[in-house]
């Protein structure tokens, strides 16, 4: 599907990108659908799936990947691809030394980063990808690495996380392990990697066997980022999933979202007994233990007076291979802190 190559293909990403200046909004489907289940294509070399609305024909095999977010990246790796990666970008922290699952010495890889954050359009377009995944629909947007009909425009699929869909009626009603493991498995077999995705999935089911036996519930609060108004895990999305699952009450579990806003005096009101602290090099896990323990409103809470914290690496944070472990991380940290 990829026609265009060197020079042509950064001529044409060049002239997309300032008609987009211009263009109006992409049309809305009358009739939004969820993320599809990939099923072949026109032909047997390709592979056809919808994501947040938008369906791409993926040729086979997919050589040249571009990923972008931690979550897409970590599983184009767990699923042995990592040697198709020709560009990386916007991670959120150093690859896991473990995912249940993956074996271990597929993480001792050198990723070819290509940006910080979010790279630029023409910074793909010039690395020649055969598929680009992101792990947010932002990531592919005219501000950010190009918008998805650009690419399309260019014969270049691509793939967003399904979690990650904007459009409240593209998300999950409420995440869970089978949308989990369904994205792993679509995205294997957009890779041509349906073995891999199939035995880390079987892995992780195992882990998790035993999870729903009921475990004294203990009201938590995710605090994400932010610091005069935190940004908390809500009710929908992997912060509820990874809560509920390490045998927590999520007191945001009403507000039907992924991630929200909420005031210092509103997460008091709803007094947590654990606060799960998201721990990132721009807002790490011992500089919220100190906010909070600073914070007026926040001192006196028997979670902070008492450190009930539970720490989750940021990269972990969102739908993807390591879901299942920081459930599992975040219910043996529950055991020793629990009251």
């Amino acid at each position: 599907m990829r026609h265009l190559t060197g020079a042509t293909a950064l001529a044409l990403a060049l002239t997309l990108a300032a008609c987009a200046t211009t263009a109006g909004p992409p049309t809305t489907p009358s009739a939004p659908t969820r993320a599809a289940a990939p099923t072949a294509g026109t032909g047997s070399s390709t592979v056809s799936t919808t994501t947040c609305g938008v369906t791409a024909e993926f040729d086979q095999p997919v050589e040249r990947i571009v990923s972008i977010k931690s979550s897409v990246t970590e599983a184009v790796v767990a699923l042995g691809a990592a040697d198709r990666l020709v560009g990386v970008a916007a991670l959120d922290g150093p690859l896991p030394a473990h995912v249940t699952g993956v074996d271990d010495s597929a993480w001792e890889v050198s990723l070819p980063v290509i940006a910080e954050r979010v790279p630029s359009f023409e910074a793909v377009a010039e690395l020649e990808p055969d598929a680009v995944l992101a792990g947010w629909e932002s990531n592919l947007s005219a501000d950010g690495a190009g918008e998805r009909a650009m690419w399309a425009d260019l014969g270049v699929p691509t793939w967003v996380s399904p979690s990650a869909c904007r459009d409240p009626h593209l998300q999950p009603e409420k995440l869970s392990f089978d949308d989990v493991f369904a994205e792993i498995r679509t995205l294997g077999h957009v890779l041509g990697e349906d073995d891999a995705a199939a035995r880390l999935v079987a892995a992780q089911r195992a882990a998790l066997a035993g999870t729903e036996e009921a475990t004294a519930p203990l009201r938590a609060l995710w605090w994400s980022s932010g610091t005069d108004t935190p940004f908390v895990g809500a009710g929908i999305g992997a912060p509820q999933l990874v809560m509920e699952t390490a045998g927590l009450v999520n007191i945001a579990a009403d507000i039907r979202d992924t991630w929200t806003s909420m005031s210092w005096e509103e997460v008091a009101a709803r007094a947590p007994d654990v606060i799960v602290l998201v721990d990132s090099s721009w807002n790490t896990a011992a500089h919220k233990r100190e906010a909070l323990a600073a914070n007026p409103v926040t001192a006196a809470l028997d979670a902070v007076v008492h450190e009930r914290y539970l720490v989750v690496p940021f990269p972990a944070t969102e739908s993807g291979v390591r879901t299942a472990d920081a459930a599992l991380a975040l219910r043996a940290q529950l055991a020793e802190v629990a009251p």
